[in-house]
């Protein structure tokens, strides 16, 4: 099981792939970024990021009907989005959230160049990134 520089490692292998980093988003703080920053600072990106992953968990739009969720279910930890994905000209931007079994404020964020990444190729292997994450 993958530890955060190991996941950060294995992200970067993903074809267009710029930068990622594993964010906190009710801090804003990175646990740890790899590649380039696509703010302009590591610190940068992960604070907006953040912001981003941050409403769309608070949101009310965002959120389904309770019943619709499985909110009897205690496994549930997260929030109701899984990935966000923000599509520029030049790139793509891919924030998955990671259920964990405290607080599930983690997502892992993934810059890729539009040219040559493959955002479903992304999104699936963020998913199993998560799934295998160890944090602590």
């Amino acid at each position: 099981m993958p530890g955060i520089d190991e996941c950060l490692l294995e992200a970067m292998t993903l074809p267009g792939a710029r930068g990622a980093a594993i964010v906190d988003w009710t801090s804003g703080l990175a646990l740890g970024s790899v590649g380039d920053p696509a703010g302009g600072d590591h610190e940068t990106t992960a604070a907006e990021t953040a912001e981003m992953a941050r409403a769309a968990a608070e949101y009310a739009v965002f959120a389904p009907d309770p019943a619709e969720r499985g909110a009897s279910d205690p496994a549930d930890h997260g929030p109701a989005v899984e990935d966000l994905m923000v599509a520029t000209r030049a790139a793509f931007h891919l924030m998955h959230f990671v259920e964990t079994t405290f607080d599930s404020s983690v997502f892992l964020y993934l810059w890729l160049d539009r040219r040559t990444g493959n955002l479903a190729l992304a999104r699936m292997r963020l998913r199993d990134l998560s799934e295998r994450l160890v944090l602590g």
